[in-house]
């Protein structure tokens, strides 16, 4: 099926379409950074101007068209100046995770062939530095600030600097390479993130951007007077694909302090969008539900009830049966109100939506964050289809699916379930891989390796990862996704993984919450300092949640046996993507010989 009918592009290539809008938008703001405690704006006019003097300055450094250029840093100015620089020179932009380690960086700048590498902090240049003897085409880093002398190292500054001097002796030269960058010229490499072995370099061109930039902005996510709260890595494609979106609309764009001032800085710039992954959605949905659990006498007890209600009620939303009972009707008198200006006052009081993607949501935190008057907008997409490829609308919010493609993009189910996507929006390549390009596409058909289906209205509803499928030895099929978000849902529960592929039940791993799972038992008496994830009280509590979850499974999805771990999974133990996404593989390595201890008899 197609959806509506795709929007003529404005510019051939992204910088074109930047440039463009910087013009129309002069001296508004674009970006908003804070430093050094005071929160400073750099308008479209400026950010412009520096950006050809990156550009100038690469050239300057004979930087090519088609040259690969590195980026790895924190989602800020810098990163921005160094992305649209890169691709002002004709060169492509090579994304890098904060978070990836040396070897990690060492992986994808020598796949990628990078000549140079930005960077934004001493911590990163220091990775850079301890892997740069293994990288014979790595000719320099470009630091933002605190480059070692010696010439290998220069500053950002100093690169502005020679790219301005360049520009004036070459005044025609930056104009001249924007308009020879064709629709098909590679814009990025991204790298997957390595859920399943070494990361692939999908190769996005301009017209995949621009496609997407002029697309999603005909779709009112993103107005040119919205304020958006960024804090995705830009290294990875949601970021990227909003950054495009950005360039279009012409709005103006706050980039957090940190992942930890997420609601402090919304409460400072009063956003109208955030582009988020479910993560973030679960970790203030579990501290609202925990802190009003916690709060004494009759206000606790109602937010009790409330709780009660609305999850017996959400559960029958899911199976499409909207029926309120009396618990669920009081607290939306009562509860949901106060929660809504409250949350609403904490993001600054001026929120249009919210976007989520990256992962499934659970619908069930989606529904309480609608009822607490906040809206998520659940979109889908993959880094080989540039991100943005279905979104609920909106005004047209269909909680439970990722919503109808976005124009000019095509959908269909294969005969395995399995979600097929063609339309502008599918990458050209991976970067020198042909046998793993040539899996993935096929006439022109990207296969996701999604399982889901599209219903009467269009809506993508997305089941489940087609590896990620688990067949037990009985040969029923269980989707562990679906069963991991509606544990999450629980406010002392981090992460779980389902387990039992060829088993004979489904078992689980689950890691606490530690300053829920803290709060709880201390009220519960136990005493502080105890190794919470073996204390019978916390394990009987979690035991309920399963079971309440059992009671609405068929005898053979659910979970049989359980594991609560003594610690989180984390980025740094390799055991989540620097998305956040569960590597399953090495958490199943990890915890092989304790998964195997609970189908013993």
């Amino acid at each position: 099926m197609s959806a509506e009918t795709n929007p003529q592009a404005k510019a051939a290539n992204l910088v074109a379409l930047f440039e463009e809008t910087a013009q129309r938008r002069g001296d508004q703001p674009a970006v908003n950074q804070k430093k050094n405690g005071k929160w400073e704006t750099v308008s479209w006019r400026e950010l412009a101007r520096r950006a050809r003097n990156v550009a100038d300055g690469l050239a300057a450094s004979g930087v090519k068209p088609g040259d690969r250029v590195a980026v790895i840093g924190e989602t800020n100015l810098e990163w921005i100046l160094a992305d649209l620089g890169i691709l002002g020179a004709g060169a492509i932009t090579v994304t890098i995770y904060q978070s990836n380690l040396p070897h990690e960086c060492h992986y994808i700048l020598e796949n990628s062939g990078a000549r140079l590498v930005f960077c934004d902090t001493e911590v990163q240049a220091a990775k850079l530095r301890e892997v740069k003897g293994k990288l014979p085409a790595l000719q320099g880093i470009i630091c933002a600030a605190g480059a070692r002398p010696g010439g290998f190292e220069r500053t950002l500054a100093q690169l502005e600097e020679a790219g301005a001097g360049y520009g004036k002796a070459n005044p025609a030269a930056h104009a001249a390479r924007v308009a020879a960058i064709p629709s098909g010229a590679p814009a990025s490499f991204i790298y997957t993130s390595g859920t399943t072995g070494n990361p692939k370099g999908v190769v996005l061109t301009h017209g995949n951007w621009s496609y997407e930039a002029t697309t999603v902005a005909t779709l009112d996510l993103v107005r040119p007077d919205d304020m958006v709260l960024m804090f995705l890595p830009m290294a990875h494609s949601f970021a990227k694909v909003i950054e495009a979106v950005w360039f279009a609309t012409g709005s103006g764009c706050a980039f957090v302090e940190s992942m930890e001032k997420i609601v402090d800085n919304a409460g400072e710039v009063r956003p109208t969008v955030m582009p988020s992954v479910p993560r973030i959605f679960e970790k203030a949905y579990n501290a609202v539900v925990s802190k009003g659990l916690a709060t004494p006498g009759l206000k606790g007890k109602l937010f009790k009830l409330t709780m009660e209600g609305f999850d017996e009620w959400a559960s029958g939303m899911e199976q499409g049966i909207d029926r309120p009972n009396w618990k669920f009707t009081l607290g939306r008198k009562l509860v949901f109100p106060k929660l809504a200006a409250a949350l609403k006052e904490r993001f600054g009081g001026r929120m249009r939506h919210f976007v989520s993607g990256g992962a499934p949501l659970s619908a069930k935190i989606n529904h309480f964050f609608r009822l607490a008057g906040l809206t998520i907008l659940e979109g889908y997409g993959l880094t080989e289809s540039s991100a943005g490829t279905f979104v609920n609308r909106p005004g047209q919010n269909r909680i439970g699916t990722v919503g109808p493609p976005v124009p000019g993009t095509e959908v269909k189910i294969a005969e395995d379930g399995e979600i097929l996507i063609k339309g502008p929006c599918i990458m050209k390549e991976y970067y020198a891989n042909p046998a793993a390009t040539a899996e993935a596409l096929h006439d022109g058909w990207l296969a996701t390796g999604d399982i889901g289906q599209v219903d009467a209205d269009g809506c993508l509803r997305i089941t489940d990862r087609k590896k990620d499928i688990i067949v037990t030895a009985g040969g029923k099929n269980v989707a562990p996704q679906n069963l991991e978000n509606e544990l999450k849902t629980d406010s002392l529960i981090s992460q779980v993984m389902v387990h039992g592929d060829k088993r004979k039940f489904i078992s689980a791993l689950i890691t606490l919450n530690p300053e829920n799972a803290a709060k709880w038992a201390a009220e519960h008496g136990v005493p502080e300092g105890t190794p919470l994830h073996s204390v019978p009280k916390v394990l009987a509590r979690i035991q309920d949640t399963v079971d309440a979850l059992n009671a609405r499974l068929p005898s053979y999805s659910t979970i049989k046996r359980f594991v609560v771990l003594p610690r989180d999974f984390t980025q740094e133990s390799g055991e989540l993507t620097p998305t956040l996404k569960l590597k399953r593989k090495v958490v199943t390595r990890n915890n092989q010989a304790l998964l195997d201890s609970l189908y013993e008899e």
